[in-house]
Parts: C-alpha cells; structure tokens; sequence
C-alpha cells in the first residue's frame, strides 16, 4: 500500500473520533489571559483604573489569583482594595472584548482600550472595536450581560 493511501485510510478511520471530540474552543477560562501564561488585564493594575483614571502596569510583588487567573497590582494599598472586593474591580466578562461577547463571542481585551460604566471596567480589542462599543455603551452591555457567561462554552 502506498504511503499516501495508508495516510488517507488512517484519516477515514479517525473521521467517527473527530466528529464527536469536543470543539477546541469549548471551556474557555472565565478570565482571559494570554496564551503563555496566566496573567489577567496584560499585567496591568484593575484597581489604578478607577483611583488613577488610566492603566498603569502592575508589579510581580503585589499579585493575587482570582477566578484563576494572576492578578497584579502596582501597589500593596491597590492589592488591598481588590482583595476587599474583587468583584468591584475585575474586568467585566472575564476581561475578554466587551463588545465581542455583545456579539455572541469572545475576542482578547486589551488593557489600553477600556472604559468604566457604572462603576464597572469594560476592556475592547483594539481602537476601531471601542469607537463602536462608544455609539451604544448602555444596549452592547445588555446584550453583553445575556451573552455571558455562555460565550465560554
């Protein structure tokens, strides 16, 4: 037999164990982190978004895990703050792209394009995503809010 027939007859055979194995992007983390580790908002503070109005990096000395994910902060007293309530602070959705999740899936947030509504941090994807996000804030957090969290299945 041919080495391209016994890779064909190999595939054929796999097809039934494919068709029913999970999609791969089934079980998504309930909190984005990048690829290579386990780090939440890109390392950068959740809190300074609200005491300081803008995102400042994290240090590796002032860090949590919350929902599974590493969390970092750029001081004690900010660490403090979350522990006191972390749900105050976290990224809505996980962290993920708040628009996306408004459209029924899931994108990377990026922790440079954020917005606070309500006293809730909201991260986008990119610039362009944010500008849109910006023209509905209040119906893209509804959808949003029924989108999640059954985006991650």
């Amino acid at each position: 037999m041919k080495v391209r027939s016994m890779i064909a007859a190999a595939g054929l055979a796999l097809m039934p164990a494919l068709a029913v194995a999970p999609a791969a992007h089934a079980d998504k983390a309930p909190v984005y982190t990048g690829l290579f580790n386990n780090l939440a908002v890109e390392g950068y503070d959740p809190v300074a978004y609200f005491t300081e109005g803008r995102p400042v990096k994290g240090d590796r000395d002032f860090t949590t895990e919350y929902n599974g994910a590493e969390f970092r902060f750029a001081s004690q007293a900010n660490l403090d703050m979350f522990l006191a309530d972390p749900v105050k602070y976290a990224p809505q959705y996980g962290g993920y792209c708040a628009w996306a999740v408004s459209q029924g899936y899931t994108a990377k947030g990026d922790a440079e394009f954020w917005h606070i509504e309500d006293g809730k941090l909201y991260l986008n994807y990119n610039k362009s995503v944010q500008d849109t996000w910006e023209e509905d804030i209040p119906g893209f957090i509804s959808m949003a809010d029924g989108n999640w969290p059954s985006v991650l299945d």
